[in-house]
């Protein structure tokens, strides 16, 4: 029942009733369109809603001054523009059920004066910050009037766009900057002295205060731990807190730590291979310190835990962010009993680190997130296998692509069967969960297998898959998801003489102290996986890549970690050097690494055994073997694809069966790419 669920029971916040506990934190999907939060923006956050979630908090960190330019697809809220486009969300948001709310923010120096207006950064002191690396100018007595203004107009937008509050952003911002002695180094008006520094956040909130009057819920969400040898720390927080209380807050989002530095940013916002919710007793700290509403986010990753914050009295109101990013739904799921379908978030932090990879936030295994408008989050049955025409759908394969079409396949309610070569399923992902730091990947197998089996998916393993074996299950639909294999071909004429990231990560045995060099021409995890990996092991290990940085691929909030464990283990990194030519010379490999910007100047290495990783080579000679006897012969009509329209192409009309191919028996991708190639074909089956 629901009121025997904490998380499930009605919560007061001011003057607002919240019909749960559940929270969506502010952040940042990159969904905007010219500034202005419009359809796309609308419907992630209507999902969730319709999901079942108390509260969303949009906007994370939308910006309220033209000299705070969006570093990534943050809304403008400096613009009467903004106004009935959040309007528009917030109606809808209210209509199912949920409230509403935006976090108003100047970034101040954590962005770049390289975009947007061209406009100088503005800053309490002449500090650089290491990830966006503008210098800010000192901001001046004129800059403090504007800015307190234009965080008062914001709040009066989103007061009329009918919003139920806002949050202001108090870490690793502007308005934090003020407040702290590791950022304001001024010995005005504005510094100098603990009480001084604390004059432009009591500016900003009285003006905000009288902007919208008493009822209006307005937030913080601070850093009651900034972690600096300089900065504040939990004691110097809760007095600061207090004034603000004083001064019109309403409620507190917990944070510890700050985002200016990648290594920061990733101990703020924890990845996978972290301990999970680790700042939950700090949070229960915090709340019995203040004497506000308390809410809290950080890998809080699974309903458990989320269910002990509340009940123990650690949170008054948890934030399942991430976790909602890959089940909008999980609310509505606890409350239907059925807990144990909850999509699980697996921690790979794909969502941000994607956003600077491709514009904006993507679940790494949910990819209907952010594409609401075209892809659902909760998949219809078929109404033609409503009516007892089910097709026969045989998948080969039961890595991510495989089991993605076979669960939406299943839930479309057709006759299913996947025929997957190994012992169990999983693909490429079972290698990459193999590592210590990584093993939470395995939830994007298990969880497709659970909901395959629910739907009734015939999954058989060990079982190898030849046209026969395709061709005996009578197929109305064929996929072939069978991925790819190590591509060795970088090592040339050495191709024998090297191993792969596979064998690495499979056991090959490497004795401790032997000479390991790993090449790198992908850019991604495995590479990296693989190096750890011997590190830990006790190898020597140099990193070579001929791109400019290592991990070039790896976004910022998962390349700390493995920064952290080859400095730890003496990882050596070398970088614009190509591998060359490989040879044995007595015992040990002999290597040459060149460069494209001095070719006539290769180093050479002498080692024990040299690892490559340069992608996949599509495993497709099955698919090949079965085009001739298939009706669209493997035709993908791409403009149905994208308007998620049936496959109708007909080429061979003596074909009896369709035939598709999928994620890495494609090209060389990634997880995400794999989901929704099989999403999007499979969904109007």
């Amino acid at each position: 029942m629901p009121h025997l669920d904490p998380l499930l029971s009605p919560y007061t916040l001011g003057g607002l009733t919240l019909r749960n506990r559940v929270v969506s934190t502010s952040h940042e999907p990159a969904y905007t369109q010219d500034g202005m939060p419009k359809d796309r923006y609308r419907l992630y956050h209507l999902e969730k809603a319709r999901g079942g979630v108390g509260l969303t908090m949009i906007g994370g960190s939308a910006v309220v001054s033209p000299d705070s330019p969006p570093a990534f697809g943050n809304m403008l809220l400096y613009t009467d523009e903004v106004v009935p486009w959040l309007r528009r969300l917030a109606d809808d948001v209210h209509e199912a059920g949920a409230a509403v709310m935006c976090q108003v923010t100047h970034l101040g120096r954590r962005t770049s004066a390289m975009s947007g207006d061209w406009l100088p950064l503005v800053y309490p002191s002449r500090l650089r910050e290491r990830q966006h690396r503008s210098f800010p100018k000192v901001a001046e007595a004129w800059d403090v009037d504007r800015i307190v203004r234009h965080y008062a107009e914001a709040a009066q937008r989103c007061q009329a766009a009918g919003l139920d509050g806002i949050e202001i952003e108090s870490y690793s911002h502007l308005f934090d900057a003020w407040a702290s002695p590791a950022t304001n180094h001024r010995d005005d008006v504005f510094g100098g002295d603990p009480e001084a520094r604390l004059t432009f956040g009591l500016r900003v909130l009285e003006a905000v205060r009288a902007a919208v009057g008493p009822d209006f819920l307005v937030g913080l969400r601070m850093a009651m731990d900034e972690d600096l040898p300089d900065g504040l720390g939990l004691a110097d927080t809760v007095e600061v807190l207090a004034r603000y209380a004083a001064h019109g807050v309403d409620f507190l989002s917990v944070i510890k730590g700050g985002l200016d530095s990648d290594k920061r940013l990733a101990d703020t916002i924890p990845s996978m291979g972290t301990p999970a919710a680790p700042f939950l007793k700090f949070a229960g700290q915090v709340r019995a310190a203040v004497s506000m509403p308390v809410m809290h986010a950080a890998r809080v990753s699974d309903v458990a835990t989320a269910r002990y914050a509340v009940r123990e009295g650690l949170l008054d109101l948890v934030g399942l962010t991430r976790p909602q990013l890959a089940d909008p739904h999980l609310v509505a799921k606890v409350a239907r009993g059925e807990e144990d379908r909850v999509r699980p978030c697996v921690g790979a932090s794909y969502c941000l680190d994607a956003i600077y990879e491709s514009g904006d936030a993507k679940c790494v295994h949910n990819a209907a997130t952010g594409r609401e408008a075209m892809m659902p989050q909760v998949i219809a049955p078929s109404p033609l296998a409503a009516a007892g025409r089910r097709r026969r759908a045989v998948v080969v394969g039961a890595g991510p692509a495989g089991l993605e079409a076979a669960r939406v396949l299943g839930e479309r309610g057709h006759d299913v069967v996947v025929l997957e070569a190994a012992d169990r399923p999983g693909g490429q992902v079972l290698l990459a969960s193999s590592s210590l730091r990584r093993r939470d990947l395995v939830g994007i197998v298990d969880w497709r297998v659970a909901e395959a089996k629910h739907h009734g998916v015939d999954l058989r393993c060990g079982v190898w898959a030849e046209p026969e074996t395709v061709l005996a299950e009578n197929p109305d639909l064929v996929l072939v998801a069978t991925g790819g294999m190590p591509d060795r071909g970088v090592a040339g004429a050495a191709e024998g003489l090297v191993l792969d990231t596979w064998d690495v990560l499979g056991g090959a045995p490497v004795r401790p102290g032997a000479r390991v060099l790993v090449y790198d021409d992908h850019g991604g995890e495995p590479a990296l996986d693989a190096a750890e990996h011997l590190a830990r092991l006790g190898a020597r290990v140099e990193l070579v890549t001929p791109e400019r940085t290592v991990g070039i691929g790896v976004g910022s909030m998962n390349s700390p970690a493995y920064l952290r464990a080859f400095a730890e283990h003496g990882v050596e990194l070398t970088v614009a050097r190509r591998l060359g030519a490989v040879s044995r010379g007595g015992g040990a490999l002999q290597v040459e690494l060149t460069s494209d910007y001095a070719p006539g100047s290769p180093l050479v290495r002498e080692v024990d055994h040299v690892v490559v990783e340069h992608g996949t080579v599509p495993n497709d000679d099955l698919y090949h073997a079965l085009v001739p006897g298939s009706s669209n012969l493997g035709e993908v009509d791409q403009d149905a694809l994208l308007a998620v329209r049936p496959q109708q192409v007909v080429r061979n009309p003596a074909g009896t069966y369709q035939l598709f191919r999928l994620g890495d028996a494609v090209a060389s991708r990634n997880i995400h790419a794999a989901v929704y190639d099989a999403l999007r074909l499979c969904v109007t089956v």
